[in-house]
């Protein structure tokens, strides 16, 4: 016979097998040693908690002819035949597959016949949340009021996705997630009796790994048992074999986004596709690295709370100390949206860069952490020394803009009014969405074209530095206004300029955010 995995190969057979759900096994013990079990059960929770290991645990405790305190002796012709899958009286379906209407009038009549050599017929339906409207509808009244002889068990990950008319008519069983001492301990005992040799921090690693399933805990040591079936492994070949985060691209994708080299960042992305990563888990992992730094920050001792190398600990605790924690905040809160926008996006990358673009340059937010993030660079800008001219005035208040535009050009701060500034924000954070509007070339022109606060408030420059796109601008830009009051409900009125590239170097700060900049400052209009 050929090898069996490790998690079918240890499924639990009876009550007492199933850990970490004291509550709901006691309940079903005492259930079948008083004879009172219902007629339709909803077991929810996430995977790997043992839903449907309880579920045809149950099904042989109700057909056992020698049960022990409730718990199936497993040895009676019945439960072997239901162990070996081989009773017709046990069903099993994936409401996945199996979740049109013809399959749930399939089950209504077979229970119109009763059980072969057993007390109770029982249905196993794993998934039932993705059952069709009609399907569903054409179920409840069998799920209402079924034969004496028949035992409904319905087991999903997402007990909100089911109408209440299915809800309200069983009895609900919620499965929490396995605590890492409990799953540990499992794990620990199946070691001892395969003759896996791993080390006590390798076992907690990979029970932390699990996430609560112990079906994923026990696969992910069988992965691992994989590796070398001679020597003992260690912390570092569980970090290996499992594919745990490369915290150097992190590292390394982190200094990038704080010096704004978005050269060094998209390169990092770009490395990371080649080597075969999918972006959702780069994402993933990349959040991960946030909240570690985060913890960095926050506590004195991350021993059991990050799953790094000494090395790489040391890469975190430097990396933590240079990103403000506002900035990392911030992070987290970007990232958690990119990770819900990939659910239903195709164009992920682009997600991506542009995610890490808002990251290196706060000034393309309105959110109060992405200003907090510009003051206090700007503040950091201003403690490094801006020239001052003689007589003690600022001059243009310079600044190496260096990771922005890929040159040492001096950017010039401009002081615009509160409004004025929040609608210049507003605009540009839709200008890319506003651009795919149009068609080629304005839609082109539109992305080169660079965009200032106009005199008054609505008022807009777009700035082009060449003749001809000027000219196109100009005679269409009346239809760019006009799709941005249909589509965005945004009123703006554009002034075309000519521009070049000092221009575009300008940043704009509104007067309310400078004069938050605990530092004596002079501003003087050009």
């Amino acid at each position: 016979m050929g090898y069996t995995a490790l998690y079918r190969k240890w499924r639990s057979k009876d009550f007492d097998d199933i850990v970490g759900q004291d509550a709901i096994t006691r309940s079903f013990k005492n259930q079948v040693k008083s004879g009172k079990v219902g007629h339709a059960y909803l077991f929810c929770g996430t995977r790997g908690t043992g839903k449907t290991s309880l579920a045809k645990i149950l099904a042989r405790a109700v057909n056992c002819e020698n049960p022990i305190d409730g718990n199936p002796c497993n040895q009676c012709k019945n439960c072997r035949a239901i162990l070996s899958n081989t009773s017709i009286n046990v069903y099993e379906m994936d409401a996945a597959s199996n979740r049109n209407i013809d399959d749930v009038r399939l089950i209504r009549e077979q229970i119109e016949y009763p059980p072969v050599d057993m007390r109770y017929k029982v249905y196993i339906i794993d998934e039932v949340h993705m059952f069709t409207e009609q399907a569903n509808n054409a179920f409840l009244k069998t799920l209402e009021e079924p034969p004496e002889y028949v035992i409904f068990i319905l087991a999903t990950t997402e007990p909100n996705a089911l109408p209440i008319t299915i809800l309200s008519r069983c009895q609900r069983y919620d499965f929490k997630r396995i605590a890492v001492e409990t799953i540990k301990q499992r794990l620990a005992m199946i070691c001892k009796e395969e003759g896996i040799r791993i080390a006590e921090d390798a076992l907690e690693y990979i029970a932390r790994m699990g996430d609560g399933s112990m079906r994923d805990s026990v696969s992910l040591l069988d992965q691992c048992a994989s590796y070398d079936f001679q020597e003992e492994i260690s912390y570092e070949d569980a970090l290996k074999v499992l594919g745990a985060v490369d915290t150097t691209v992190f590292s390394a994708l982190v200094r990038a986004l704080r010096t704004k080299n978005m050269q060094a960042v998209m390169e990092n992305i770009a490395t990371v596709l080649e080597q075969g990563k999918e972006l959702t888990q780069y994402c993933s992992d990349l959040l991960q690295y946030f909240r570690n730094m985060m913890l960095a920050k926050s506590v004195q001792n991350l021993q059991g709370l990050v799953d790094l190398s000494e090395e790489n600990k040391l890469l975190l605790l430097e990396d933590a100390k240079e990103m403000p924690m506002e900035e990392i905040l911030r992070g987290i809160r970007l990232l958690s949206e990119l990770l819900q926008q990939f659910r239903y996006a195709n164009q992920k990358r682009v997600l991506l860069e542009t995610c890490l673009m808002k990251l290196a340059f706060p000034e393309t937010e309105e959110k109060t952490d992405a200003i907090a993030q510009r003051l206090e660079e700007l503040e950091e800008k201003l403690a490094g020394g801006i020239p001052f001219a003689p007589g003690g005035k600022p001059e243009d208040a310079n600044v190496n803009n260096q990771g922005q535009f890929g040159s040492t050009e001096e950017a010039k701060i401009v002081k615009v009014p509160k409004a004025q500034f929040e609608d210049y924000q507003k605009l540009k954070e839709k200008w890319m969405l506003v651009c795919n509007y149009f068609s080629q070339p304005l839609k082109g022109i539109l992305c080169n074209a660079a965009i200032f606060p106009g005199k008054d408030r609505h008022s807009m420059i777009l700035s082009c530095e060449k003749d001809a796109e000027r000219k196109i601008l100009s005679e269409r830009i009346s239809i760019v206004e006009g799709e941005l009051r249909e589509r965005e409900k945004m009123e703006y009125h554009f002034h075309i300029s000519a521009g070049d590239k000092r221009e575009r170097m300008t940043q704009y700060i509104s007067d309310e955010e400078l004069e938050k900049i605990s530092m004596p400052i002079e501003i003087t209009e050009e």
